[in-house]
């Protein structure tokens, strides 16, 4: 039986890409640590980049692909919801960092939106292009809304979003560490507020108290910036 005829199989089965998602994303973990966390080895870039690859050679649609991956897609809801448990442990620390990150969060979500506007138009973007990349540094979910509401397109906000996401996995930490931040709870909400859900995996796995830091920071953020985006596009006259 040749290679095609074995593929148009495979390819009918509801859990071929559910599969090979797990699977390929396994094992970009696994060369993600044996190369000693390597940054440009993030298992979600890689993992990402393979996959697409794939798609591309077998001429998959991503709508097939999502249909067999949609399960992956169901459980960002209970992980997303399961960020509050190791926060829960850290309720003693949270009480009295309140007021700091309070104000980390304002700076952060301002200083996020502000600096894609100035990079945004140093690079000559404007209209739609532009209004899909000012809610970048939010989770996915939220990010989408956000730019279909301001005329975005969500589409391309999704892309942002995830590239935003990989570098501020791959590159935060070594950022942070080359600026002298140490401490887990200022590390974990910076990248929080930064790089939104796949930063905050990263986190986790380099310290829990960061990781649980970085879960607050992410809901926190994608409210705060849902709130924010609007009313800056609104003074800034871009809708």
């Amino acid at each position: 039986m040749s290679f095609t005829r074995i593929w148009v199989y495979l390819a009918e089965q509801p859990l071929l890409w559910l599969t090979l998602t797990v699977g390929v994303f396994w094992l970009a973990k696994q060369l993600y640590f044996k190369a000693r966390q390597f940054p440009l080895l993030n298992p979600v870039l890689v993992s990402v980049s393979a996959i697409v690859l794939l798609l591309s050679a077998t001429g998959t649609p991503y709508d097939e692909y999502f249909q067999g991956a949609q399960f992956v897609n169901f459980l960002l809801g209970p992980a997303t919801v399961a960020l509050a448990v190791p926060l829960a442990a850290q309720i003693d620390t949270l009480k009295r960092a309140v007021l700091p990150i309070s104000i980390a969060l304002f700076v952060g979500a301002l200083t996020g939106i502000l600096s894609t506007l100035v990079i945004g138009w140093s690079l000559g973007l404007n209209g739609q292009m532009l209004l899909s990349l000012l809610p970048r540094s939010i989770t996915t979910p939220i990010a989408m809304g956000v730019s279909d509401q301001i005329g975005g397109s969500p589409q391309l906000t999704a892309v942002f979003v995830i590239v935003t996401g990989i570098l501020g996995a791959a590159f935060g930490l070594p950022l942070l560490a080359a600026l002298g931040l140490r401490d887990p709870v200022a590390g974990g909400f910076a990248l929080g507020v930064s790089s939104h859900g796949i930063g905050t995996a990263r986190a986790f796995e380099y310290d829990q108290q960061a990781g649980a830091f970085s879960g607050l920071a992410m809901g926190l953020n994608g409210a705060l910036t849902a709130l924010l985006v609007p009313l800056i596009v609104w003074l800034f006259g871009l809708g």
